[in-house]
């Protein structure tokens, strides 16, 4: 199935298990601490396979799911999970989680910030860049950062639905793509 077509059957459930979220206190961490650990569940290659197959009843796939849980997913998370597997959606969680974090971001008015850089960015320069991309988005900013010498110099600054290359090998890319 297509990226936008996930997505698109995700945010239902992602909508309703944040507006469920946010009816209770502390709702919003719980839900989306539930939905990372079951996301990360999901996608491991022998959770995937035992969910795929066929021989697995609805309520066999639930029962798994709770059984890797364990206390991680409280009654309203086992309820939910018990929708998904009744409408065949366990696949969907990693993408329902995405879109969960991103109305929770919204709601929150955060943005999580990946900058991969080919060289250490120290406290300083972490603090300038935050500082202006919160000035800029009007957003509370966390910034994570990684080193990728690969890149040679400059930055690579994901967020969100957005990447920014200035990196030098970024560069070099785009100029061996423009002269074949």
């Amino acid at each position: 199935m297509a990226e936008a077509e996930l997505t698109t059957i995700a945010r239902p459930y992602a909508r309703a298990a944040f507006s469920h979220a946010l009816d209770h206190e502390g709702g919003l961490g719980t839900w989306s601490r539930m939905l990372g650990l079951l996301a990360a569940a999901v996608a491991e290659p022998v959770v995937q396979n035992a969910l795929d197959n066929p021989l697995l009843t609805t309520e066999s796939e639930k029962d798994l799911l709770f059984q890797l849980m364990g206390d991680d997913l409280n009654q309203d998370g086992k309820n939910f999970v018990g929708v998904l597997a009744e409408y065949n959606r366990l696949a969907l969680i990693p993408t329902i989680s995405e879109t969960f974090e991103l109305l929770k971001s919204n709601h929150e008015k955060t943005m999580e910030v990946q900058v991969t850089s080919a060289y250490e960015v120290s406290d300083s320069e972490q603090a300038a860049l935050s500082g202006a991309l919160n000035k800029m988005l009007q957003r509370e900013i966390n910034l994570e950062t990684e080193v990728d010498q690969s890149l040679i110099g400059g930055v690579i600054v994901k967020t969100e639905d957005t990447v920014i290359d200035d990196s030098v090998k970024g560069r070099l890319e785009k100029l061996s793509h423009a002269l074949s």
